[in-house]
């Protein structure tokens, strides 16, 4: 990789932010991995072209984003996060739930991430029900990794405790009249989360 001239002017500068607009959010060797030196951020910054919203962490001034900016953030600051339970539902437009936190998976085992400028809460699964489920979502500035609607409805009923069974029920209810999962997904994570039992009568009454 060749970077630019460690003494950023004119078109050099336009050039580099340029690629901080098209980068959204981002993390500094990001920056430097597409060919700008950290020189180049800093005039940035200092020219109030990039904001840095993190340690580590900057975005253009020019991006805008859209509802779920937190989460493109949420995921450059926590990338082994997966976003889960009533956050899940929000993205997938499920249910009437609106978190004021994101929610996020972590597989257990892992400690809890320090962020303290961002609204999150964080909920560990078993590795194994921690990889089943995982969709990635292209969004302005970045990659979400989000679970799909039908995992979301298993994790709803395996932690109902913390949401209650009408969170979970509602979500049901809308995946499935939605068309938004099979009936042989939905039963495939009852089975992976250990919910089976707890599904089936709600299960059965879809049909």
């Amino acid at each position: 990789m060749i970077l630019k001239r460690n003494s950023p002017k004119g078109s050099h500068l336009h050039d580099a932010e340029t690629t901080a607009k098209r980068l959204g959010v981002f993390r500094a060797r990001e920056f430097v991995a597409a060919g700008y030196s950290r020189e180049y951020l800093r005039r940035l910054v200092a020219r109030k072209r990039v904001q840095q919203i993190g340690r580590g962490l900057y975005a253009s001034a020019a991006f805008e984003g859209n509802e779920h900016r937190t989460l493109v953030e949420a995921a450059k600051r926590v990338p082994v996060g997966v976003v889960c339970l009533v956050s899940a539902l929000r993205f997938h437009g499920i249910g009437t739930q609106s978190p004021a936190k994101v929610w996020l998976a972590l597989p257990r085992g892992t400690n809890y991430p320090r962020v303290r400028d961002l609204p999150l809460r964080f909920c560990k699964f078993s590795r194994a029900t921690y990889a089943l489920g995982v969709e990635e979502h292209s969004l302005p500035g970045g990659i979400v990794r989000v679970y799909s609607p039908a995992k979301t409805v298993a994790d709803c009923f395996k932690f109902r405790n913390k949401f209650g069974l009408d969170v979970a029920l509602e979500a049901l209810r809308e995946t499935w009249r939605g068309r938004r999962a099979t009936m042989d997904e939905l039963n495939r994570f009852a089975r992976a989360c250990r919910v089976t039992n707890v599904m089936r009568p709600y299960l059965e009454s879809l049909t």
